[in-house]
């Protein structure tokens, strides 16, 4: 009797690749990739984009707002335990994962392939301007933990270059983007969105705050471009 022969074609399954245990080291270090892209990170940016919201009251409020981020006690231990550490290895990290090319089209069909490419490049982009933003505002010119009201001034006079003014903006859609779809990516991951309908509701959730938090950054960005506080060095 003939039998059928079964479809070597896989069926494609919408989804996320989950975090599986039993993988050896490189679970424990995607976890941590993973975590670390939430909390401090995310939490972090939060704080940075609500500190920089503070330059819409002016330069006045805004040298007053680093001022206070850089009294806060052990800050320097802070800054780097929980900002420029976590940063490093998630970024470092992430770039490594995309350089092994794993395959992702199974777990990734059409629509989802973009969004993790979109993942990846964003990624690029805020690793790179972060280095270069925490080199030039932290490390470079006048030191603002020592002079926190010249803080307005140094950021203005950086975005008076028009690209320089373009990289700050399309890093800043491109960081908001990447944890909004991040904070996506982590729920299914972490079994906290089980199930297609609840991932896709919760995607509408994180489009929102994404967009909300780039409004917060170019609103922020404007702050310092757009005229109502000319000369701010004055201040």
């Amino acid at each position: 009797m003939a039998t059928a022969q079964q479809s070597s074609t896989p069926t494609l399954r919408p989804g996320v690749q989950p975090l599986r245990a039993g993988e050896g080291s490189t679970f424990l270090w995607r976890k941590l990739h993973s975590l670390l892209g939430i909390i401090p990170i995310g939490a972090f940016l939060l704080e940075h984009l609500l500190s920089n919201f503070e330059a819409l009251k002016g330069p006045i409020a805004y040298g007053e707002q680093v001022r206070f981020l850089n009294s806060l006690p052990l800050v320097r231990v802070l800054e780097w335990v929980f900002i420029f550490l976590p940063i490093l290895y998630h970024g470092l990290y992430g770039v490594y994962i995309w350089l092994r090319g794993k395959s992702n089209i199974v777990y990734y069909p059409w629509a989802g392939n973009w969004l993790y490419t979109a993942q990846r490049y964003t990624g690029l982009i805020a690793i790179l301007y972060i280095g270069q933003h925490v080199i030039r505002q932290r490390f470079m010119g006048v030191s603002l933990p020592e002079h926190p009201m010249a803080a307005f001034a140094k950021v203005q006079q950086e975005l008076a270059n028009p690209w320089m003014l373009a990289v700050y903006i399309v890093a800043m859609i491109a960081i908001c983007w990447h944890f909004a779809y991040g904070i996506w990516l982590f729920a299914a991951k972490w079994g906290i969105t089980p199930g297609v309908t609840a991932r896709k509701r919760f995607g509408y959730v994180c489009v929102a705050f994404g967009i909300l938090l780039a409004v917060m950054g170019l609103a922020s960005i404007w702050a310092f471009v757009g005229g109502q506080y000319p000369n701010a060095a004055s201040f």
